[in-house]
C-alpha cells in the first residue's frame, strides 16, 4: 500500500557485493512504498552482486558509487547484511566513514543480520541496546553494545533485527523511526 509518510525522503541503501538479497530488495521495497527515494550506494561503482541465503543471487545497478556520494544529500541510512557484504564494508574506510556520518549528524539508520558490523567500525554501537544474527553477539558487546536477542530492537535513532525472518517488524519499525526523525506520523500497523 502506497503512503507519503516518507515524501520528500532521501534514504541511502549501502552495501557491496554479497549483501543478503532480501535485507536490500525487501525494505528497499517498503520504503519506496512510504514515499522515500532509496538510493543503491557502494564501492563498486556500476553494479552489486546479491546474495540468496547459499549461493549468488542477480547483480543491481549502483545508483550512486560511494566515492561521489555525499552524506548530507540522505536523510537517513540502511544497512542490509549477508556475511560477505559488512565483513568487506568494515575494511572499507571510505564506506565507514559514509555510515559514521550518519550517527555523527543524528540522522536515522536500520540495520540488519550482520549490517551491525558496520555500525561497529563507527563506534555508533558503544552505549546502544542492539540485537543482530545471533553469531555478531560477542563483537557488538565487545563494542560496548547491549546486545538482546529480540526481533526487532530500537535505540538512539537506530532500528537493529536479528535476520530476514524478522523483515515485518524491522520494516515496520525501520518506517516509524524514519518517518519520526522527519516529524512525519507513521500509520498504525
Amino acid at each position: 500500500m502506497a503512503s507519503d509518510t516518507l515524501k520528500g525522503m532521501n534514504v541511502a541503501i549501502l552495501v557491496t557485493d554479497g549483501f543478503e538479497e532480501v535485507e536490500m530488495t525487501e525494505p528497499r521495497k517498503a520504503l519506496d512504498e512510504a514515499g522515500a527515494q532509496t538510493s543503491l550506494i557502494s564501492p563498486k561503482p556500476n553494479k552489486v552482486l546479491a546474495w540468496d541465503f547459499t549461493d549468488w543471487s542477480r547483480s543491481y545497478p549502483v545508483d550512486v558509487p560511494l566515492a561521489s556520494a555525499n552524506p548530507q544529500d540522505y536523510d537517513a541510512l540502511l544497512l542490509p547484511g549477508g556475511v560477505i557484504n559488512p565483513d568487506a564494508l568494515r575494511e572499507d574506510v571510505k564506506a565507514v566513514a559514509f555510515a559514521k556520518s550518519f550517527f555523527d549528524a543524528k540522522k536515522p539508520v536500520a540495520s540488519i543480520c550482520h549490517g551491525p558490523w558496520t555500525i561497529i567500525e563507527t563506534g555508533a554501537a558503544h552505549g546502544r541496546r542492539m540485537t543482530s544474527w545471533p553469531s555478531l553477539k560477542t563483537d557488538l558487546k565487545n563494542a560496548g553494545a547491549n546486545w538482546v536477542d529480540e526481533e526487532v530492537v530500537v535505540d538512539q535513532g537506530l532500528v537493529t533485527s536479528r535476520s530476514a525472518d524478522d523483515m515485518p517488524a524491522f520494516n515496520r519499525e525501520t518506517i516509524k523511526l524514519f518517518a519520526d526523525a522527519r516529524g512525519h506520523v507513521a500509520p498504525a500497523a
